[in-house]
């Protein structure tokens, strides 16, 4: 069965594309950073301190306050288990089929509870096309059954679960069944060699959902918020073990910020370190004075910079250690503002986590050491209270694992879809060139 369903991913799903696949859809593909997921919502446009500035090249127009769309999913199915690639690469036979017989209708716009005439019977057969709605319930009237069903429809897109038919709702109505199959074949493509050895407790982050998921027995148990990062600073696909948390953390610089950031803001601005607490160190730890650092030249580079530990550190008050090739972690942040948003593509690679207490809290059950006993969310606030950096080992590594995830299926064969933030989607392109 394994062999059968690689063969189609690498050969068969790459041969035998729809041909309305064949080209990038209009909807699925990368997001414009100016615009939410739904469309409405333009990106922060401003300097994020967590991560290094965000260049602006031009001053936004001012938008009308929108309606939150995006919203964490209820459902109790990790995004990545073992029998993932199977379930995804069956579900993309079936939208392979769906396009090639010429796909669902558009649903018009302007549609809500009450509607009747033709713009709700294709409204049923789009919800019918997914099973979202029983084929057999068609008709002109808007009933609750619609209602319910663009519920569930908008659980398995990542939206707010209305019932009504919101701008990112339209928007993920009318994605053609095409670019849906190159969503999920190219998931399953991206996931047919990955060999993750999970326990009964493991931690999934998936990229474009923004979201981080802690499972235990196969189930869901806690899904968080995240922001990971933007464009041209992408989250990478990873594997690695969670070892320990740290408390007080300190941030040193990666390379690539002290060569395009810190550099050229310190030919500018000379105080810009000692605000913002970074201190400058050499081989032996020694620090150096920034002004005997010649800013016209990448020196820097050959030094450490490391930022205190504090309530402006960009790692917040926790880092959720993960020893591995990219020097990645996720952790907590100073900017929490982002995480109310429908755009969180915005760090440089790291993952930031709006429940950052309450994962660590669960990754350290039965960890020893605790003050009260137990290092839930109070006793970790307390330990931070006191300003010292402070590590805590885990009983036993946690396996985590980074995907990129634009379409999956769980094992009912209920499909799940996001945004192809980092626009890695290229199985309809690439069959195209061929």
């Amino acid at each position: 069965m394994r062999t059968r369903f690689l063969v189609l991913i690498t050969a068969g799903l790459l041969s035998h594309v729809p041909a309305s696949a064949q080209t990038p859809g209009p909807a699925a593909g990368p997001l414009d950073p100016a615009q939410t997921a739904s469309g409405a919502l333009p990106a922060p446009a401003v300097a994020d301190p967590v991560q290094g500035p965000i260049v602006v090249k031009a001053k936004p127009k001012p938008q009308p306050a929108p309606v939150r769309e995006m919203a964490l999913s209820t459902n109790p199915d990790p995004t990545f288990t073992q029998d993932v690639f199977f379930a995804t690469a069956k579900a993309s036979e079936k939208y392979a089929a769906i396009a090639d017989a010429g796909g669902w209708p558009k649903v018009p716009g302007g549609l809500s509870s009450g509607s009747h005439g033709k713009g709700v019977a294709a409204l049923r057969k789009r919800l019918s096309a997914e099973g979202d709605l029983p084929e057999a319930a068609q008709g002109e009237t808007w009933g609750p059954d619609i209602s319910q069903a663009l519920k569930h429809f908008q659980d398995r897109m990542g939206l707010r679960q209305s019932g009504l038919i919101t701008p990112g709702t339209l928007n993920a109505l009318n994605i053609p069944a095409a670019t849906r199959f190159r969503q999920l074949a190219s998931s399953a493509q991206r996931v047919a060699g990955i060999n993750f050895q999970s326990n009964d407790r493991y931690v999934v982050v998936n990229i474009p959902s923004a979201t981080v998921e802690a499972i235990d027995h196969g189930v869901v148990v806690r899904r968080y918020v995240a922001v990971v990062g933007d464009p041209e600073h992408r989250s990478p696909e990873e594997q690695a073990h969670i070892q320990a948390i740290n408390l007080n953390p300190y941030w040193t610089l990666p390379t690539s910020i002290i060569k395009n950031e810190v550099i050229p803001k310190m030919r500018k601005d000379p105080g810009y370190l000692s605000r913002a607490k970074i201190r400058i160190l050499d081989g032996h730890g020694t620090e150096i004075d920034p002004r005997k650092v010649d800013w016209n030249t990448e020196r820097a580079i050959n030094y450490t910079l490391r930022q205190d530990a504090g309530a402006s550190n960009a790692l917040g008050n926790i880092r959720i250690n993960m020893p591995n090739k990219d020097a990645v972690y996720m952790h907590d942040t100073p900017s929490k503002k982002y995480f109310g948003g429908d755009y969180r593509f915005l760090s440089h690679g790291c993952v930031r986590v709006e429940g950052v207490y309450d994962l660590a809290a669960w990754l350290l059950e039965n960890a020893p050491g605790a003050p009260n006993g137990k290092w839930d969310k109070a006793s970790l606030l307390a330990k931070v209270a006191t300003g010292e950096h402070f590590d805590i080992k885990l009983p036993a590594s946690v396996p985590v694992i980074w995907v990129y995830m634009t379409g999956w299926a769980n094992a009912d064969g209920v499909t799940h879809f996001r945004d192809d933030i980092y626009d890695y989607d290229n199985v309809g392109a690439r069959s195209a060139a061929l």
